[in-house]
């Protein structure tokens, strides 16, 4: 069997004018995992990345702990779903920046209910893909890792939408699920899989091995 991590990004921007910049709390949790897999002797045959600013500076954090250079391929197939698009499809009023819990909260209601207005035909989000169109491009970055051959390592750096889906792909999970993991994905979490030829299996899901020490309590986030 090969082995598949998927890494989704660090803590962004969330609230801000530009959510696709890492925070100083998110390069830390990238360079923490890059630290974790270096004592631990990880090897990787194969990266690949999103095209998104995020992605690239997750890597580089990683790189940073890691202390080697992790040459990678850059999918637009692992981009992220545009968040403000989906709601937008349902909600066309104008929205607040979400800087109270209640605000937050509201975000990610009509968030949920946009993903699945989404993933059921229901709406197209502006300059957005359909579904399948997004749910083929994360299973043909499944395919090149597959491609990479039995035995082998490989990373992908992504972000949550991209790694639910793979994660609902595998297990045949139905939208509701898959919205439901999404939203549950840490940043910097990894999901394990396992591949042969012919197809990938779940061996863990949005685990934080590299935050488990006292003084990493505070660089757990979700946003």
């Amino acid at each position: 069997m090969g082995s598949l991590y998927l890494v989704r990004h660090g803590q962004a921007s969330f609230g801000a004018a530009d959510y696709d910049q890492l925070s100083p709390t998110g390069r830390e949790q990238c360079r923490r995992l890059g630290v974790y897999w270096r004592e631990r002797g990880q090897r990787f045959d194969a990266v690949f990345t999103g095209t998104l600013r995020r992605h690239a500076q997750s890597l580089a954090g990683l790189v940073e702990g890691y202390g080697e250079d992790l040459p990678a391929v850059a999918l637009p197939g692992l981009n992220e779903y545009d968040s403000e698009a989906v709601v937008r499809a349902i909600h066309p009023e104008p929205l607040g920046a979400p800087t109270d819990a209640e605000a937050v909260k509201q975000h990610f209601r009509l968030l949920r209910q946009g993903l699945l207005a989404w993933m059921h035909g229901e709406s197209r989000p502006a300059g957005m893909p359909a579904y399948a169109d997004f749910s083929a491009g994360i299973a043909g970055a499944l395919d090149r890792a597959r491609a990479v051959g039995v035995g082998r390592h490989v990373l992908i750096v992504s972000s949550g939408g991209p790694i639910a889906t793979a994660v609902g792909q595998v297990l045949a999970c139905p939208p509701e699920s898959c919205v439901e993991l999404n939203l549950r994905i840490r940043n910097s979490a990894v999901t394990e899989f396992a591949f042969n030829p012919r197809r990938h299996h779940l061996v863990s899901f949005n685990t934080l091995p590299h935050l488990d020490a006292p003084d990493a309590r505070g660089l757990v986030t979700h946003a």
